[in-house]
Parts: C-alpha cells; sequence; structure tokens
C-alpha cells in the first residue's frame, strides 16, 4: 500500500486535519478491513475503483464521492478493484462551516457529494477525479471549500472543549468537563450534537480509545491489565467492552489479527 498525506494552506488548518491518498494494486483475494472510529469527518474521492461498506452485513458500493459522517461503530469495508483515494480529513468539528444538511443525520453514513452540495458537488467530483496530481486536486479541493467557509458556524466553546478533552486524552467524565468549562451538561451535549455529532461523552470515549491504541501498536505497555489501568479504565473487562464496542475485537485479537486499513488509518488519527 501506498499512504501519503499533505497538510493544508495555513487559511484552513484549523479546520481540515491533512489530506491523504492511498492506492493499492488489486488483490487476489480482496480483505474485509476494519475502520476504528476516530471522531473525525472525511471527504473522500474514489479514483480507484470503489470500496464495499458493510452496513447490518449486507455490502452495498460506496459513493464515487462522498462525505463520511461521524463513525459511532467500526466499519467494515473491502476494496472491488484497484484501491484509489484521495481524502480530506476534517478536525473533529471541521465539517460543520460546510454541512448542507444536520451533522448528527450523517452518523455512519456516506453522503454522496451531489446531495450535499448540488451541481456544485457533482461538479467538484469531476474536477477532483480528473485532476491528474495531488497537487492539483488539494487546489481544486481547498478553492471549492474556501469560497464556501462560513466562519460564523464554528463554535468556540466546542472548540476550547475539544481542545481540553485533547489534552488529557479523554480521560475525563462529563460532569468534570461540564464544571472545567462552566457549560450546563445539557447544553454542552446540545452542542456536540449539532456541531460534531458525536456526545461529549462518546467523543470523549473515542479520543481514550485511539490513545489506548496508539500504546498498543506501538507496543508502549508491559500487559494489557497495565494497559488498561494507564488509560483509566475502571477495570480489564470494561477496558475490552470498550475496546471491543469501538473495534469489533478484543485486544489480544484486534493485536493477533492482521488489520492493514486499522494500522494504516493508525498514521492519520495519531
Amino acid at each position: 500500500m501506498d499512504y501519503q498525506t499533505f497538510q493544508p494552506q495555513p487559511d484552513l488548518a484549523s479546520i481540515i486535519k491533512c489530506y491523504w491518498t492511498l492506492d493499492n494494486p488489486m488483490e487476489a483475494i480482496p480483505q474485509v478491513q476494519t475502520i476504528i472510529p476516530d471522531g473525525c469527518m472525511e471527504m473522500i474521492f474514489h479514483y480507484g475503483d470503489l470500496y464495499k461498506q458493510y452496513i447490518n452485513g449486507k455490502a452495498v458500493l460506496q459513493p464515487r464521492s462522498c462525505v463520511f459522517g461521524q463513525l459511532t461503530e467500526p466499519l467494515k469495508i473491502e476494496p472491488t478493484g484497484i484501491t484509489g483515494i484521495f481524502s480530506v480529513r476534517f478536525h473533529h468539528d471541521g465539517f460543520i462551516p460546510f454541512a448542507a444538511i444536520p451533522i448528527k443525520e450523517m452518523d455512519n453514513q456516506a453522503i454522496p457529494l451531489e446531495k450535499l452540495f448540488g451541481i456544485h458537488g457533482t461538479e467538484l467530483e469531476k474536477n477532483v477525479l480528473q485532476a491528474p496530481t495531488t497537487e492539483e486536486k488539494i487546489h481544486i479541493v481547498e478553492t471549492f471549500l474556501l469560497k464556501r467557509l462560513n466562519r460564523e458556524t464554528i463554535d468556540r466553546i466546542v472548540q476550547s472543549t475539544i481542545d481540553l478533552l485533547l489534552n488529557v486524552d479523554g480521560k475525563i467524565s462529563v460532569n468534570e468537563l461540564s464544571r472545567q468549562t462552566n457549560i450546563n451538561r445539557r447544553q454542552l451535549e446540545r452542542k456536540f450534537s449539532s456541531v460534531i455529532g458525536l456526545s461529549p461523552k462518546q467523543l470523549s470515549k473515542t479520543i481514550r480509545l485511539q490513545t489506548t491504541l496508539k500504546h498498543l501498536l506501538n507496543k508502549e505497555y508491559t500487559s494489557l491489565t497495565a494497559l488498561a489501568h494507564e488509560s483509566e479504565y475502571y477495570d480489564q473487562a470494561h477496558f475490552i467492552k470498550d475496546f471491543k464496542e469501538f473495534t469489533g475485537f478484543t485486544p489480544k485479537e484486534f493485536y493477533g489479527d492482521t488489520l492493514q486499513m486499522s494500522l494504516l488509518f493508525y498514521g492519520k488519527i495519531s
């Protein structure tokens, strides 16, 4: 697999975390891969063959171009041929300035660009897919987004709360989060739902799990029990429950399997 990341221009750096590309030849035996929730949304363009995604065990083809909403559970995907993907990875609250439908309604869905932006989305797809280089693809996307950027929709309270969650690796209760930000819990939950598509609890659990995955994949632990303790899970059972909820595997199963896509995407979620 050839996976590369690229940084956005400064005017979009607070909204876009990175751009990435993925190229891979057709596999003799296509492997189902698991994408783990990371709290961020993606705008995806398939310039190769399309991917299948599994919904309730049923395979459906992803759109040629789409924005994928927040994942609240692991996503199973499978290549149908040659992989060629260009993607825009937004920060946790980064897509809200461009949202044409409520963010929460996008959870666990691949929304076609045409549905989000009408004829302009169709034109964006065409231009990006026809662009011969990644640099040109990035320029096309950045021009499109800057024209539509509405900074008034950026919620500074949500931004500062996300910063707090990241600083503590998600290891904080919602009540403590409410106390430290001086925002009523229900108000905080409403803001997160409308701006991110996740509740504060869901995002904190996601961030904590991603931090735990970093230690697991880098072998920065002495035992799974010690890792659970360091990540401030109540006990081993709580650790395994949350881990399986987000990955579909127990920690031992995850580490033992060849989850190429999960390992690859760790590069963009760390």
